[in-house]
């Protein structure tokens, strides 16, 4: 080695030392000692060296967190240690009932309590080997997770190589999230950019870490924060130690508080309640955690859950503001929803504008008037809603809503059918419903075409390059490759995805339609029984519901769907396409769910389909009322009525961890 080129690697080590520091410093601990310049002045001359001499590249250097083309997919992980769910108290005595558990458990022993503010973003698990970063997974469903590593590299608050002197192997677990600050940001640029601004931050932070491109996700403003370590925990002695040991790594830990005694605990959960808007990124509540990792042990855990672990969940946030108008949107199945048009405003640092009003009996029911004074939640901290309004500050000015007689989008008349909620266009060709129904069409639950979302969908059809669903399969690259954003790579892999979907199976193709009513689980249902040259041919109301599991609401509106000849038209094109529309052999049901039937309710982890799936790949059937025959109800937050009913039935009721934990226990 000559001394020039001793003189360059030298250089390039002091520079990444550098830049790991300094980043340390600005993503991690929050205090930089340096501009932003003189930092992006560090990371150029590094990068320029490693271009110039690429043999002194190393994984771990800064310079790698973004590259690579996009993935085709994300392979499974199994978690070393199972990443589990939390248990809810939503009122202070329930704490102290944990409490009480939790003393009565240990005996004589008395146990620290450590708070942590719960992040509202995505559960992570980052590996480390021998201090070097090689592994970031998903939580999935607490076993087995996806792999995004790629994506993980390119937050800067996740160091490549940690500092310190770490445990060989370190599975340090946390929450990615973006403040509320620079989702703001974000927003106002993309609404700048005329693009779609994104809803809530949790759901940009999700979806940011399982995009396929990571650089993508590398255009995003993410940071986390790490409250636990799977493997490897065993090296501390408990959870206060272990995140001690996390910050002198080079993490960035949530800040926590160790406290001696329940009534503590509840006073710091009491001030976070009163100041959590102030903190600067969404939060739903305060995790309650027994300090000791030998009386965590001995406490243990049941189902999926942890007895030495509690998440006090705040109450709604919610704000007062002015609804200005009423907007009609019109959905794919011609549904007319009417939507709160409000004087913006912040609730939980997202800035409000709209809101669901839900149909046209729900502002009668509430009383609300155009121009009132309402009060607007978050339900979950997240969807936005009208709750009520405020009746005695109204100036005489306000006055009824009254859903339109024709359709906002085409003209057309509506109709609201006897004993339903909804306003619908009655007209099959409208310009609204044509573009829900391609994105609806290709969504990963119905026919999962890749690369065709929502934007490029509206984008296709306002250039008239698609018209309808089965316009998505006369589309030729040469089409696409003139557009904005488009090459002939990416010409071509669109094209081969919409070729790709057509070897979705026929209880999909039939989901994917659109039809009223018809859910996944009630396509596969009619899929086993029909085919699709049936359905075009004919069949009955009483034909339909011969179906165990299939009603006469639902066999009517596929009966009518099928009566109207713009429909079998569309249907017998697809056909000509090459779509699946033969029926399929149902399989005997087997698995820890034969023969159960089972209701989800309630707002879950996930979305409801996963928990649908859940249930039928376990040999069970999706049933969407409780009744004496049903043998189990799945409950999340807010479950409501199905959940009362439930027990006054006595039907036994999981929550998503004592679901997991059926499914495990019949394996």
């Amino acid at each position: 080695m000559t001394e020039k080129s001793q003189d360059i690697r030298e250089r390039v080590e002091e520079l990444r030392e550098a830049v790991r520091y300094h980043s340390r410093r600005y993503y991690v601990e929050d205090a930089p000692e340096i501009s932003d310049a003189e930092y992006d002045a560090l990371y150029k001359e590094l990068a320029q060296l490693e271009a110039a001499y690429p043999e002194l590249i190393t994984p771990d250097s800064p310079t790698q967190r973004v590259g690579g083309e996009p993935l085709e997919g994300f392979e499974e992980v199994q978690h070393a240690v199972p990443m589990l769910s939390l248990s809810n108290a939503r009122k202070v005595e329930e704490l102290r009932e944990w409490d009480a558990r939790v003393r009565r458990l240990l005996g004589e022993d008395e146990p620290t309590y450590v708070t942590e503010l719960k992040v509202d973003g995505l559960a992570v698990s980052l590996r480390y080997e021998n201090g070097l970063f090689v592994r970031g997974a998903t939580r999935g469903n607490g076993t087995v997770g996806e792999d995004v590593t790629r994506n993980l590299r390119t937050i800067r608050a996740i160091p490549q190589k940690l500092s310190d002197d770490p445990p060989a192997v370190l599975e340090p677990r946390g929450e990615v999230y973006i403040s509320l600050e620079e989702f703001e940001k974000l927003n106002q640029k993309r609404e700048a950019a005329g693009e779609r601004t994104f809803a809530n931050p949790r759901n940009l932070a999700a979806g940011s870490i399982r995009q396929l491109d990571p650089g993508v996700t590398a255009s995003r403003p993410l940071t986390l924060f790490l409250y636990g370590v799977g493997e490897g925990y065993d090296n501390y002695a408990g959870h206060s130690e272990a995140l001690a040991a996390l910050k002198s790594y080079g993490l960035r830990v949530n800040p926590y508080e160790v406290y001696e005694d329940i009534e503590s605990v509840i006073e710091e959960c009491e001030r976070w309640a009163k100041k959590r808007e102030s903190v600067g990124y969404q939060v739903d509540g305060v995790v309650v955690k027994v300090d000791s990792r030998e009386q965590q042990e001995r406490l243990g855990s049941v189902q999926k859950a942890p007895r030495w672990a509690i998440a006090y969940k705040f109450e709604p946030l919610a704000r007062r503001t002015k609804l200005e108008k009423v907007w009609v949107n019109v959905g794919r199945t011609g549904a007319l929803t009417p939507q709160a048009v409000l004087a913006p405003v912040n609730v939980g640092g997202v800035t409000i504008s709209r809101a669901s009003l839900h149909n046209e009996d729900y502002i009668k029911e509430k009383g609300i008037l155009v121009g009132d004074t309402v009060v607007v939640e978050r339900a979950g901290d997240v969807i936005p809603q009208v709750v009520r309004s405020i009746p005695e500050e109204r100036t005489g000015a306000e006055y009824r809503f009254e859903m339109p007689t024709e359709c906002p989008v085409c003209g057309e008349p509506v109709s609201r059918p006897e004993g339903e909620a909804v306003t619908r266009c009655v007209n099959t060709r409208c310009p609204a419903q044509a573009l829900e129904h391609i994105t609806h069409w290709s969504s990963r639950g119905a026919m999962d075409i890749d690369g065709l979302g929502e934007k490029l969908a509206t984008r296709l059809f306002g250039l008239g390059l698609i018209k309808d669903v089965a316009g998505i399969y006369e589309l030729e690259a040469e089409q696409l490759v003139p557009l904005e954003g488009f090459g002939e790579k990416s010409a071509e892999n669109l094209v081969r995805a919409i070729e790709k979907s057509k070897e979705q199976p026929f209880p999909r193709v039939l989901y994917a339609l659109g039809i009223r009513h018809v859910g996944a689980v009630t396509a596969a249902l009619i899929a086993e029984r029909f085919s699709g040259e049936d359905l075009l041919n004919g069949l009955s109301v009483e034909q339909l519901t011969e179906i165990a599991g299939i009603g006469e609401v639902v066999a009517r509106a596929v009966v009518e769907y099928f009566a109207l000849e713009d429909n079998r038209e569309l249907v017998r094109r697809l056909m000509d396409l090459g779509l699946n529309f033969g029926a399929v052999e149902a399989a005997p049901a087997e698995g820890p769910l034969a023969g159960k039937r089972v209701v989800v309710t309630g707002t879950l982890s996930r979305p409801r389909s996963y928990f649908v799936e859940k249930i039928e790949g376990s040999g069970g059937t999706f049933t969407s009322s409780v009744s004496k025959n049903t043998d189990y109800v799945l409950a999340g937050e807010e479950a409501g009525s199905k959940l009362e009913k439930a027990r006054e039935l006595g039907v036994p009721v999981l929550d998503e961890a004592g679901f997991e934990e059926l499914l495990e226990r019949g394996r």
